[in-house]
């Protein structure tokens, strides 16, 4: 298999559920190509849009968007929300730097994190209730529509995490290490070089669905992604993958959100 295959092939099992098998041959192929994140992002948006356009012709809109909530996280997995709760741990503790980035890495689950998680779904549900009804009242139709969003939100919520790692910088290490992070490995691999590739594709993929406006969401979740950044770095002195996973999640219901406000306008 030829490295680019091999990076995508890593980047599918990296970023997804989907069985495609990972080994640390493919990783480091994947961490030299990161602008292939959101092509993996298109292909799981084509995935779950399609799931949103059979639903919407057959179920009823509320109860669709638990089960697009349901399948988002069945295909993508679970790593980059307990990424929010991590964060949402360390944003509440109280105290020193170092203090904040104990909370950070503790196993345990405290009242900050269970709270972020909460957020996010609440925001996440409801941005996805928006589109459905706002694109009802501007009349378009809503099948097509719930596609073309879910596709828009995935390819972003991908690029949000290049964007955070292209500018971020890793937490300092608190004692040696044998092998980089993960995150450490992405921050690395998150070149100014494979930002602007990656940059570049996101952007041609959330101009097809919309045109022009299609590049507003998409946008607006890169810019979501810096303020996490920001963040991070005023609490953590840093970035660690947990933060790269909530740039994930803020971008996806970032996008959404901004899609419904479009609708709200058009």
């Amino acid at each position: 298999m030829n490295s680019f295959l091999l990076a995508f092939k890593s980047s599918l099992g990296f970023l997804s559920t989907i069985p495609v098998g990972i080994s640390m041959e493919g990783m480091n192929e994947l961490m030299g190509k990161i602008y292939l994140y959101p092509i993996a992002g298109a292909v799981l948006g084509i995935i779950i849009g399609t799931v949103a356009y059979i639903g919407q012709i057959i179920i009823p809109e509320a109860v669709l968007t638990a089960l697009i909530m349901g399948f988002i996280y069945y295909i993508t997995g679970f790593n980059h929300l307990d990424g929010v709760t991590d964060i949402g741990d360390g944003f509440m503790a109280h105290g020193s730097l170092e203090k904040k980035i104990q909370a950070l890495k503790d196993t345990n689950l405290g009242t900050g994190g269970v709270s972020f998680c909460i957020l996010l779904l609440l925001i996440l549900y409801g941005s996805i209730r928006a589109v459905q009804e706002e694109g009802s009242v501007v009349g378009y139709y809503l099948p097509m529509l719930m596609f073309a969003s879910m596709f828009i939100a995935e390819v972003s919520a991908k690029q949000s995490m290049l964007t955070i790692a292209a500018f971020g910088k890793p937490i300092p290490l608190q004692g040696k290490q044998a092998y980089p992070s993960l995150g450490t490995m992405t921050i690395n691999g998150a070149t100014k070089q494979n930002f602007l590739i990656g940059f570049v594709l996101g952007a041609i993929f959330c101009f097809l669905p919309f045109g022009w406006i299609g590049l507003l969401p998409y946008l607006g979740a890169c810019v979501s992604a810096l303020v996490i950044l920001n963040r991070s770095y005023a609490h953590f002195g840093g970035l660690n993958g947990d933060g790269i996973g909530v740039a994930n999640e803020i971008g996806r219901v970032t996008a959404l959100s901004i899609i419904a406000v479009i609708l709200k306008f058009h």
